[in-house]
């Protein structure tokens, strides 16, 4: 049987992350996004809404870790968002984030993203086995 012990949802307005990218340029992006993240990210002519897309994701797998034991100091470049063989965006845990995945037997996370011209969401569901 497999347990859900998070949910996450967040939604972001894209001219912050467009304010935030520009205010805030290589710092931001190095802040918030892992190395592959930065270049799927520079191989879009927009990046916008997908940088956006996966700031919702990263927060929607927070959210959805807080019921777990240490999950409160997880940062932005331990949820990275990938994608699986298929193309589908997926989740790599990284540094404390896969440490509570391990100690819980391995997470399973998924997750579906969306933007629009003016905002970008995520939800994420985390089961354990």
């Amino acid at each position: 049987p497999v347990t859900v012990v998070g949910v996450g949802i967040d939604l972001v307005d894209l001219e912050r992350i467009r304010t935030l990218l520009a205010d805030k340029g290589e710092h931001a992006m190095t802040r918030l996004f892992s190395d592959s993240e930065r270049q799927y990210l520079a191989s879009r002519p927009d990046a916008t809404g997908h940088a956006a897309a996966r700031i919702a994701a990263k927060e929607a797998v927070y959210k959805a870790m807080q019921a777990l034991p240490g999950a409160r100091g997880v940062g932005w470049r331990e949820i990275e968002v990938a994608r699986d063989a298929e193309g589908r965006p997926a989740i790599r845990l990284h540094g404390l984030a896969a440490r509570v995945s391990e100690q819980q037997g391995g997470l399973r996370i998924q997750i579906s993203l969306t933007h629009s011209a003016v905002s970008a969401g995520a939800i994420a569901v985390v089961e354990a086995p």
